[in-house]
């Protein structure tokens, strides 16, 4: 642990909050076998979003076959895809309640097509068998493929989101298998599609407050309409260390820059993830 992630701030301070409801949530999601980016990326917010009956399914397995500096989901040779994991998300979210719902992925490079008929299944089968349900796909960037990004559209997600993370300059550093310019072009081809399209950017990585801005430039270019902005955390000794932590009013400057520079919607906040109160964001 750097000394910089020993001395966290005090605004960062969050009590756990387990009980009944967290319990019957991680019971419901063993039970299934399913899992969620709350548990698999070590969330801060996991006890909140538990006891209030929501979560993000993490699906095509548990183990991603990218490398980027920043992310606790567990690294290796994943298992091949579960055809059942469709149904299973369904029934979690019928018996849990869930009215807006967030599905997001580890990142599946083995697959021809990046996992994107996956993802088609799971939107079809909710829209199909909840009432009134809204999804929200959260999605890796498929290579660039634009044949998996049509699979994913095709099925008519009700918000697209794909994190850009960082500012260019960094993903060498912290997305090294990752391109900015392709995750443009992927948000890009969404929003010609999907009325509602979101990304997300982590702060205290060593970013200026200049090249924040010109990010959020970038993101209304391609169309991005939703934006999150939380602090960078460090999960573990594996990954690697914080640079600075950012404080409350920097975050709010940024709020208030993403909105007049033409963004609907903005979250922004040490604790803020891409997935945390989606569903208020997209009433927005």
């Amino acid at each position: 642990m750097s000394m910089l992630d020993s001395k966290r701030p005090a605004w960062l301070a969050q009590r756990f909050r387990g009980g009944d409801a967290f319990t019957g949530m991680v019971d419901l999601l063993t039970d299934l076998g399913l899992n969620t980016v709350c548990q698999s990326a070590s969330c801060p917010n996991i006890g909140e979003c538990f006891n209030a009956g929501t979560a993000t399914f993490l699906i095509l397995g548990s183990l991603c076959t990218r490398n980027c500096r920043f992310c606790a989901v567990p690294k290796g040779q994943p298992l091949p895809l579960d055809p059942n994991e469709p149904e299973r998300i369904a029934q979690a979210v019928r018996v849990i309640g869930i009215r807006h719902t967030v599905i997001t992925s580890v990142t599946r490079d083995d697959l021809d097509d990046g996992g994107a008929e996956q993802f088609n299944r799971c939107i079809c089968l909710l829209h199909e068998t909840v009432p009134d349900i809204t999804v929200e796909v959260l999605t890796p960037d498929f290579r660039g493929d634009k044949e998996a990004l049509q699979a994913i559209l095709a099925a008519g997600p009700d918000v697209f989101n794909h994190n850009v993370e960082t500012v260019p300059r960094l993903y060498p550093l912290v997305r090294p298998e990752a391109d900015y310019n392709r995750s443009l072009g992927i948000l890009s081809e969404a929003a010609r599609n999907i009325k509602v399209v979101k990304s997300g950017i982590m702060v205290g990585m060593g970013e200026s407050e200049k090249e924040v801005q010109w990010a959020f430039s970038d993101l209304i270019s391609a169309g991005v309409t939703a934006l999150t902005i939380g602090q960078y955390l460090r999960p573990s000794p594996r990954q690697m260390d914080v640079v600075e932590y950012i404080p409350p009013d920097q975050f709010l400057s940024y709020e208030e820059a993403a909105l007049a520079a033409g963004f609907k919607s903005v979250a922004a906040g040490p604790l803020v993830r891409s997935s945390y109160h989606a569903e208020q964001l997209y009433g927005n």
